[in-house]
């Protein structure tokens, strides 16, 4: 489905469409924070490296439980804010490798990495550059001990899908950007760098979950898909045992879903690994809950006859169907074109107003009330503005 004339806007790399296409992912906040109940980002509070003992540690588990919920990414704190490491890393002693897990031979993201390859999620790591573990640095050695980490990470374990930087705690120190882009696009040159310096993504601003009404992609310039964090324990990122009744139901993850990547972003929605180093049975079971809702809910689409005339789309339907739901999805191969649509639904010797939106990008998801689909009562979507060539690469109604 086409519109006229084509002109030049920012235009996404392959590996930003692909991103897009992932839609919806899990972070997984686990470390040494996680036996440490009650600490919080940068209060200072040492954390010893003998009070991390996942004795039952399975991440295998973690991504059984994100395949179950739809996910097709994951991504773990392979080191958060406290310096902590979870592999053993060369260049610091506080690290897996300093702790009763596995009498110090332990690796998490090795065991993360295999889970995601062995169930077919692309594969995430977040790294926070700043930290207040372990001992102080500052300027090029720093630079030198970030570097150092990251090429740890980027070349032990094969290939890394997704980077993902914290800017939370790097106010006031000058990074060498270029140098420490350099080293990670020397390494894995396919790699999707999350919000700084070079990004290929970008945090959509708050940790909610949700994305403007009508967000778009192009940002000063440049085109940046956003992402929408958030937790399914809405109090804590880390494990907690004091937060089990503030869990999301279902239908709340839902209504993120729909306000996420319904809204064209990508949702990142966070489960915290317990003690043991499982998931949490109610946290695992509340997010398969949801994926099979999502299944269930776009499982059988409406055979809608879909016809267009100029900036004009009709669809309707030879026998009765009541559609409460309209999926667009707009081709962005060439960039995101359309500045405004409107919905309507026209029935014998009149219409109504159902949805107007300024941005359809990856995907839109609109819901109204049910109205009845046959022979003259049908639905009209009217592209309303556009900035030259524009092509809708799906249009499904459920």
């Amino acid at each position: 489905i086409r519109g006229s004339v084509f002109l030049h806007t920012e235009i996404p790399t392959k590996r930003q469409l692909e991103f897009m296409d992932w839609e919806l992912g899990v972070f997984f906040h686990f470390g040494i924070r996680t036996f440490n109940e009650g600490h919080r980002d940068w209060d200072g509070v040492p954390m010893d490296p003998a009070t991390f003992n996942p004795t039952a540690l399975d991440a295998e588990q973690w991504i059984r439980t994100a395949r179950a919920g739809g996910a097709n990414y994951a991504v773990l704190t392979a080191k958060h804010h406290d310096g902590f490491a979870l592999w053993p890393s060369a260049y610091t002693e506080y690290s897996v490798k300093n702790t009763p897990w596995k009498g110090g031979q332990g690796d998490a993201v090795a065991a993360f990495i295999a889970a995601c390859r062995k169930y077919g999620l692309k594969a995430g790591l977040y790294y926070s550059p700043a930290q207040f573990g372990s001992r102080a640095m500052q300027g090029k050695e720093y630079d030198n001990y970030f570097i150092s980490q990251i090429s740890e990470l980027l070349t032990n374990y094969g290939k890394i899908d997704y980077l993902w930087f914290d800017g939370c705690g790097s106010e006031g120190h000058e990074y060498d950007a270029p140098r420490i882009i350099a080293a990670i696009r020397a390494l894995q040159p396919d790699i999707l760098i999350f919000n700084m310096w070079d990004p290929d993504t970008r945090w959509v601003g708050n940790e909610e979950g949700v994305a403007p009404q009508d967000a778009r992609n192009v940002v000063d310039g440049a085109f940046l898909p956003y992402e929408c964090d958030c937790k399914i324990r809405p109090c804590n990122w880390f494990y907690s045992e004091n937060d089990a009744d503030t869990l999301r139901t279902a239908e709340n993850i839902m209504g993120l879903y729909d306000l996420s990547v319904g809204r064209g972003g990508n949702l990142l929605i966070n489960i915290g690994p317990d003690r043991r180093g499982l998931l949490p049975e109610a946290d695992a079971a509340r997010f398969a809950a949801f994926g099979e809702a999502v299944r269930n809910r776009f499982a059988d689409p409406i055979n809608a006859n879909i016809k267009q005339t100029g900036d004009a789309i009709v669809l309707s339907s030879d026998a009765a169907a009541s559609p409460n739901t309209l999926v667009l999805s707009e081709d962005l191969t060439r960039g995101e074109h359309i500045d405004a649509f409107r919905l309507f639904y026209e029935y014998p010797g009149g219409e109504i107003f159902l949805w107007e939106g300024s941005a359809v990008g990856h995907k839109r998801i609109i819901s109204f009330p049910p109205v009845l689909l046959q022979n003259d009562r049908r639905l009209r979507l009217e592209i309303a503005a556009h900035t030259g060539d524009y092509t809708l690469r799906s249009i499904t109604l459920y």
